[in-house]
């Protein structure tokens, strides 16, 4: 299978200020809930074009510590997608291409059901938001540094965006979600990491 995707990424869960799991450690609030998406600006599968399409997933862990896989997985897919890129994306999610996609399919035990859906976000500002259509979603900001400038995290261990520099951090202010029989809403402030993504086998 030939692919490639790329363009920005973003995620929250119910962990604190910084997030342990990237540092493969326990989640802070017990096994992690999150909230992520990625809007491709450019890729494909074979000859299936998926550059302005948009991929979001709800992802609650089996254990404290992510990497520890057992994972429940929602995963939704734009609604403008055709029949070809729904199914493109749901092999590259599936893992069934490998690379980096490969490695979060392999955390998942249970996928609980795959939808298209009216997936709305701005998550490349200071300001981010998110927003499944049925499902959920949250709003974030950037946090700043001493100097001023957004905090950064790079080379972090969970790598969820291999080799594009690392993630910006932010704070969650308001974050839902409802849909599969699951069901997740914490009002305080959680923290959500922002990125680049540039995922190949």
């Amino acid at each position: 299978m030939d692919w490639s995707v790329k363009g920005d990424y973003a995620e929250n869960c119910n962990c604190d200020i910084v997030c342990p799991c990237i540092y493969l450690q326990p989640a802070s609030m017990g096994p992690c809930h999150a909230m992520l998406i990625w809007d491709i600006k450019e890729g494909h599968c074979d000859d299936v074009k998926l550059g302005g399409l948009k991929v979001a997933a709800f992802l609650q862990a089996g254990a404290p510590a992510l990497t520890e896989g057992n994972c429940t997985l929602a995963l939704y897919i734009d609604e403008n997608a055709s029949d070809e890129q729904e199914e493109a994306i749901k092999k590259l999610w599936g893992g069934e291409g490998g690379g980096h996609l490969g490695v979060i399919a392999g955390l998942v035990s249970n996928l609980v059901g795959v939808k298209k859906a009216k997936i709305e976000c701005d998550i490349t500002g200071v300001d981010k938001t998110l927003k499944i259509e049925g499902a959920g979603g949250w709003a974030m900001s950037a946090i700043a540094n001493a100097d001023g400038k957004i905090a950064h995290c790079e080379s972090h261990p969970l790598e969820v965006n291999p080799g594009t520099g690392g993630v910006d951090i932010n704070k969650t202010t308001s974050q839902e979600y409802n849909d599969f029989g699951l069901e997740w809403n914490t009002k305080s402030d959680r923290v959500g990491l922002s990125g680049k993504f540039a995922y190949q086998p």
